[in-house]
């Protein structure tokens, strides 16, 4: 029998369906008027796949023969369920003809709901393919996709990020506010209560565990006679609270109060021949690493304002707010030698007078209720400086606010969608995402977590092009392959928005949305598209480049380390060697890029803004690693670059060295946590000492391979000592049990060692089939094996 036209038929009470065109042939695939995208109407997505449309039909034969596609005679019971013996079962009759205008009626509003789901999903992958082509060209179209495997690796199921540290940060009401919230000083590391965007406020008592177990106790009963234990002689004075002599506090004056009263604009503008200099040296030092300004237009603009001061009139209130925006940045660039010759004032002294003048200019520019671009504008330009190395919760609470009025301005939408001219939607584009970076630096040092969100804008990325570009009678409309004024900008945009996209992949780690695998894979897809996208446009002789391209290896570098320090700092289960391995080295070439970024003197004049890149808080993680097994193969590299950021007394053996610095840091960080009257969760505090599981209960192996004997018998616990995981922000050693001397097994070997003197090895063997569902295959295209090899430690000690 054949179906009415097209319909496609299903019988109530079955599993199948039957689907009949009008003359027999395919029905014809719905196509719906989506927007592509590019403006044209096009099919959408699901256009391919046919429309279900469902209608009712009477069903006459029993269950039982339909079910065993048998001819029934329709009797009651039928002949074929009498003969055998089965229960014959017949549907209800049909429905009325009110109950079936009804169930029309449902399934008509299902098939219009179902059209408009289908347009919202094609709508916004049109808006997320448009984006991705901005942001990276078509050729990077999936440049923030997952990379994932499937199954989850087995050794990640048990992996759990430390539960020393946490998001939110909580305060006892007596706290002292006096007291500034930059945490404290060590060399060049300045450290808080918050390392990666996360709260640890049992830091001290973390490193006290480490310090006092003797199994991180590597020094001779001669050494500790001679020198004295750093865990009780050290005693400093609170220097280290202080703010350090790159802090600039934000002032509130231009929030709360309107233009200060008795000031003018003459009372900060220098002289034009002062005033050009500082604008020179801000299109040098200032203009390429923190771009924030189209060069052309506003030197323009910069003209008009000194050719209507000279006419004794006094230009709007954004020109003002823009000009001594870009005078103050130049300043802080300056090195405090420079300004002395060249102005003969401390530096100190010319950074308050155009501090004071950019905010006097911001409230006359009506700051809080403006609609003007180049007012939010000089905002950012201001916060750029102010937020370069050491950020207070007062700079946090100013970034938020800039992004709620540039939200309000709807910076966040592309102006492109508004028919914006070239140069406006060019700026408003760079003024948005500087917003977007200040957010980012802002949330890792004073927390809790982003405020802008991925999906909530849809600003592209400045194209690739040079100022004068866009002043061509026909702009480019596309980026150009080559470097570019926007170059060096474009790349540390791209890079902090991948940084965006980790922060809100941790709290789905942590729920086990998404595995760790899947995130590394990810960055890895990023950093191989980024480096073949701008490596051949640098040229490391040319200073600038040269810049960019060590800017672009902190910063790829810093992703892994973002998403796996808290896992290195794991309690329960122990992180893999292979991730082990990702850590030490990108953090070690992080580390050795930062080091080059401050002392290289080719790269001297863009150093200023050293501090925005990166905080040097991976030294930390790093010491940790190596105080706890000083044999691995880059201790060379990191002790390098350890004696640079924490400048200990180099003539002191390197476990000396690292005993000194972390009992500094734990006595430090006990007096800011005190001051500051840092609140744990109650489940923190049971964690703190916290043995490892057993051998026998350890579903990972601790493999740190083979150890000297004197470590070894190091190891051995004895009933004297304290009963805690001899662990420094998470590195553990192994609980060995006190009969017996354990050589763990290596994971790349696959054997075990066993004990000299023909002792039976200890019983710390594990399946490998705990391993079997990763796709090694994948990570080696991802992590080559020739540089991760799973080895951490020197030959001569494996």
């Amino acid at each position: 029998m054949q179906a009415s036209p097209d319909n496609i038929r299903t019988d109530l009470g079955s599993y199948q369906a039957q689907s009949v065109a009008h003359d027999g042939s395919a029905a014809q695939p719905r196509r719906s008027a989506i927007p592509d995208g590019t403006g044209n109407m096009g099919p959408s997505p699901t256009s391919g796949a046919p429309r279900i449309r469902r209608r009712n039909r009477m069903i006459t034969s029993c269950l039982e023969c339909r079910r065993r596609k048998l001819k029934c005679d329709k009797s009651h019971p039928c002949a074929n369920c009498t003969k055998f013996t089965r229960d014959c079962v017949f549907l209800a009759p049909a429905l009325d003809s009110a109950s079936q205008l009804k169930l029309t009626e449902i399934k008509e509003k299902m098939g219009s709901l179902e059209r408009v789901l289908e347009q919202d999903v094609a709508r916004n992958n049109a808006r997320r393919e448009a984006r991705r082509g901005g942001l990276a060209g078509a050729q990077y179209a999936n440049y923030f996709e997952e990379v994932d495997f499937a199954p989850e690796p087995e050794d990640e199921k048990e992996l759990e990020p430390s539960p020393m540290a946490v998001i939110d940060a909580v305060y006892d009401d007596d706290a002292d506010d006096d007291l500034m919230d930059l945490g404290i000083q060590m060399g060049k590391l300045r450290l808080t209560d918050r390392i990666g965007g996360f709260f640890r406020p049992k830091m001290a008592d973390e490193i006290s565990v480490s310090l006092s177990d003797t199994r991180n106790d590597r020094r001779s009963p001669t050494e500790k006679a001679i020198i004295p234990d750093p865990l009780h002689a050290i005693t400093k004075p609170q220097h280290y609270l202080a703010p350090g002599p790159t802090y600039i506090p934000p002032s509130s004056n231009f929030f709360f109060a309107s233009a200060q009263h008795g000031t003018s604009l003459i009372d900060f503008l220098p002289s034009k021949q002062a005033a050009d200099r500082l604008l020179q040296q801000y299109w040098y030092a200032v203009h390429p690493i923190a771009r924030c300004v189209h060069r052309p237009s506003f030197q323009r603009r910069y003209n008009l304002f000194w050719d209507e001061v000279t006419l004794g009139i006094e230009p709007v209130g954004s020109l003002q707010a823009a000009v001594f925006a870009a005078m103050f940045a130049g300043v802080v660039s300056m090195p405090e030698e420079k300004i002395m010759l060249d102005f003969g004032v401390a530096k100190k002294d010319l950074v308050d007078n155009f501090q004071q003048g950019t905010e006097t200019a911001l409230v006359r520019a009506n700051l809080l209720r403006t609609t003007r671009t180049e007012t939010m504008q000089a905002f950012v330009m201001y916060m750029l400086p102010l937020c370069r190395d050491q950020i207070s919760r007062a700079h946090s609470a100013l970034v938020g606010t800039a992004i709620r009025l540039a939200e309000c301005m709807g910076l966040h939408r592309d102006g492109t969608e508004y028919g914006l001219k070239p140069i406006e939607t060019h700026v408003r584009r760079i003024i948005w995402h500087q917003l977007c970076f200040l957010d980012i630096r802002t949330c890792e040092a004073q927390g809790p977590r982003p405020g802008i969100r991925l999906e909530e804008f849809d600003t592209n990325f400045p194209l690739n092009v040079d100022d004068i570009d866009l002043e061509q009678p026909i702009p480019p409309t596309k980026s150009a392959e080559r470097w570019t004024d926007m170059t060096f900008a474009l790349m540390r945009m791209e890079c902090n928005e991948m940084l965006r996209v980790l922060w809100f992949d941790r709290p789905r780690l942590e729920k086990k949305q998404i595995s760790l695998t899947a995130v590394l894979g990810k960055i890895e897809n990023f950093r191989k598209i980024t480096l073949e996208k701008f490596s051949p446009l640098m040229d490391e002789n040319i200073p600038i480049q040269q810049c960019a391209k060590t800017v672009m290896d902190i910063m790829l570098s810093r992703m892994h380390i973002m998403v796996l320090h808290r896992y290195h700092n794991s309690v329960a289960f122990r992180i893999p060697d292979r991730l082990r391995q990702i850590i030490l080295t990108s953090g070690t070439e992080q580390l050795e890029a930062s080091v080059n970024f401050d002392t290289n003197p080719r790269l001297a004049p863009w150093a200023w803004y050293a501090g925005a890149i990166q905080q040097y808080q991976t030294a930390f993680l790093l010491l940790a690693e190596v105080f706890a097994y000083p044999m691995r193969k880059e201790a060379d590299r990191i002790w390098h670059c350890l004696d640079f950021v924490f400048e200990p007394p180099l003539h002191l053996a390197r476990d000396q060295k690292a005993r000194l610095i972390l009992a500094e840091i734990r006595d430090r960080m006990g007096v800011y946590r005190d001051a500051r009257k840092l609140r744990a969760p109650t489940g923190m505090l049971q964690r703190i000492g916290q043995q490892l599981p057993t051998k026998e209960d350890q579903r990972t192996p601790l493999d740190y391979g083979p150890l000297p004997a004197v470590i070894v018998g190091a190891a051995v616990q004895s009933d004297g000592v304290m009963g805690n995981e001899g662990r420094i922000m998470g590195v553990r050693h192994p609980v060995d049990r006190p009969e017996e001397v354990v050589h763990p097994p290596s994971l790349t070997s696959g054997s075990s060692v066993s004990s000299g003197g023909g002792a039976k090895p200890a019983e710390l063997t594990l399946s490998d089939d705990l391993m079997n569902d990763i796709d090694w295959n994948e990570w080696d295209r991802l992590f080559p094996p020739d540089i991760n090899t799973g080895e951490l430690n020197l030959p001569s000690f494996t």
